[in-house]
């Protein structure tokens, strides 16, 4: 097999990656909550302050050497736990890291997580987004699944990613004897039931139909395109005319100056117009999965950026706004997990290869 010299990606990298910050954020709050009902203990006596950043920075260290260390999926979902725990400990005592005080209490710390969390997630969504898996992707994540399985067996649902990614890498020219090689490791892998996957599809099955349809994506989708286009119009205004007063016997309106909280409201406006508008004029029930992917992405610059101007504002009191942004890109992804298990259905059923069905830009795999 012919070697390649590019960094390749893991294929559940990303959503590694997006529940490390999600228990990040959690421990964040859980801290926080925790000390506001303790009264902020201190350990280390009366000379001494273990500061909890410390226990933070243990963990992560743990986190890492257990990944170095050990193979096997259930070490890196462990990692990954314990990793999030670490990294929320230590950011929580940012205020502390910046202040000449040792300020736990500074104003700004919220938005400084805020941003931190933002970056990384930003970042490893790029990483994923940026172009579609490879060829050596396909294959080396298939190959990295199948020795996993010969050591520990495998669960239905990895055994079947592991064999599409497979046959997306023998149709972008794999050498054949490489794919038929690890086709046959994954085969003989034995069965392994995944008790985390389970108990998942269990609470999943609480969730109603109705919110993987595609109606709540066409409300919420609309709604935000609505809502950029008036703050993108009202940024206009303000860039136009540097303020605008109108008075009148039945009405005022008064808009001051833009300033740079307005600045950043602006530029989120016309990013999330850009991508929703677009993908809001594409999107079909039976359609493909870009113009949800582009919405999703819309949804999260719209929520990110706008957060930041509140956590600058009200600081944790943002959570509130946050939480919607984040309750709309579920439905979104909720709607993608549905959407994708269609197309999957219809591409075999036609007997056509799922990563064309799935990846094509413009056309619908019935």
């Amino acid at each position: 097999m012919a070697t390649s010299s590019r960094v390749l990606r893991s294929a559940w990298g990303n959503s590694s990656a997006e529940a490390f910050l999600i228990v990040a954020i959690a421990t964040i709050l859980i801290t926080r909550l925790y000390l506001e009902l303790t009264g902020y203990p201190q350990v280390g006596g009366k000379s001494l302050h273990i500061a909890h950043a410390l226990y933070g920075g243990a963990a992560m260290a743990v986190a890492l050497l257990l990944g170095w260390l050990f193979l096997g999926s259930g070490v890196r979902g462990f990692s990954v736990l314990l990793g999030g725990i670490g990294f929320g400990l230590f950011l929580d005592e940012v205020g502390k890291f910046v202040t000449k005080d040792n300020d736990y209490f500074y104003g700004p710390a919220a938005e400084i997580m805020y941003v931190s969390v933002v970056v990384l997630l930003v970042a490893s969504r790029l990483t994923r987004e940026v172009r579609t898996p490879t060829r050596d992707e396909y294959l080396g994540n298939a190959a990295a699944v199948a020795a996993d399985g010969l050591v520990r067996g495998l669960p239905p649902h990895r055994r079947t990613a592991a064999l599409l990614a497979l046959d997306s890498a023998a149709e972008l020219g794999a050498d054949p004897a490489d794919v038929t090689g690890v086709r046959a490791l994954l085969e003989r892998a034995a069965h392994r039931d995944d008790r985390l996957r389970a108990l998942r599809l269990r609470a999943a099955a609480f969730i109603p139909g109705w919110a993987g349809g595609p109606w709540p994506v066409w409300i919420l989708g609309w709604l935000l395109v609505f809502s950029a286009f008036v703050t993108v119009g009202f940024g206009i205004v303000q860039l136009a005319t540097g303020g605008l007063e109108l008075q009148d016997r039945s009405y005022e309106l008064e808009l001051d100056r833009m300033t740079v909280s307005g600045g950043i409201l602006f530029v989120s406006a016309l990013v999330t117009l850009a991508l929703a508008l677009p993908a809001m004029l594409r999107a079909r029930r039976d359609g493909p999965l870009w113009p949800l992917r582009l919405l999703r992405i819309a949804a999260l610059v719209y929520t990110m950026l706008n957060a930041l101007v509140d956590f600058a504002t009200e600081g944790f009191g943002a959570l509130t706004n946050v939480a919607l942004g984040l309750l709309t890109m579920a439905f979104i992804s909720r709607r993608i997990a549905v959407r994708y298990a269609e197309i999957v259905r219809a591409a075999d059923d036609l007997g056509e290869p799922v990563r064309r069905a799935v990846d094509a830009p413009g056309r619908n795999p019935r």
